[in-house]
């Protein structure tokens, strides 16, 4: 065997063996989908959870094949803007990231949040098997007879369905333009608001 075909043999199980590798991580981890108004402001509360892996800002939820930020946002796709969160179960469960959604979120509105409005907006947790269902029915019960609200929990509980990335300016958009998305947050009114509706629950 020449030294070449014996290098490439060699590079070629390398890569199979990477490949496999890669697999079998990806098998360990699992997938929570949320909508809570603008995706630049969902990013930053589940970067922080020791146990998640990544997040990545899309859409979700709508009836429009392959859209972009520019159809979602007139409303007219169907699609809410939305955050996947991949996740480590042996790290982090499924109730803890329920809880941090909850306390990044406001609840009480239907089509909307904060100084957004309109059902690409809309809040709503996208579950991916029974176990999230029933997690995500229960905490939206508890939530409901805890007397914080004094009007009905309008945030949606609904199956997943195709997951949309967006565009590639939009990952980590609180990293990349700083200053530019703390000026939207705060013009946006989000902490104010959630400082009220959670009072110590929310951390910014």
């Amino acid at each position: 065997m020449s030294r070449k075909k014996y290098l490439k043999n060699i590079v070629t199980m390398f890569m199979c063996c990477f490949s496999l590798l890669s697999s079998a991580n990806n098998s360990l981890y699992e997938t929570a989908t949320f909508a809570g108004g603008c995706f630049w402001c969902m990013e930053p509360p589940f970067d922080k959870i020791p146990g998640v892996i990544s997040t990545i800002s899309g859409f979700t939820g709508g009836n429009t094949e392959n859209p972009n930020y520019k159809k979602v946002s007139t409303g007219q796709s169907g699609h809410a803007e939305a955050l996947q969160v991949i996740y480590d179960p042996k790290k982090v469960n499924y109730q803890t990231l329920l809880n941090t959604f909850w306390v990044n979120i406001d609840p009480t509105v239907s089509n909307g949040q904060f100084c957004d409005q309109g059902s690409q907006y809309r809040s709503a947790i996208f579950f991916h098997d029974n176990n999230q269902k029933k997690l995500a029915e229960v905490s939206l019960v508890n939530l409901q007879q805890s007397g914080r609200f004094n009007t009905s929990i309008k945030t949606q509980i609904v199956p997943a369905s195709q997951f949309y990335p967006a565009e590639e300016h939009h990952q980590n958009y609180y990293k990349k333009n700083y200053f530019t998305y703390q000026f939207y947050r705060t013009l946006c009114g989000r902490d104010k608001r959630l400082k009220f509706l959670w009072g110590s629950l929310f951390l910014d």
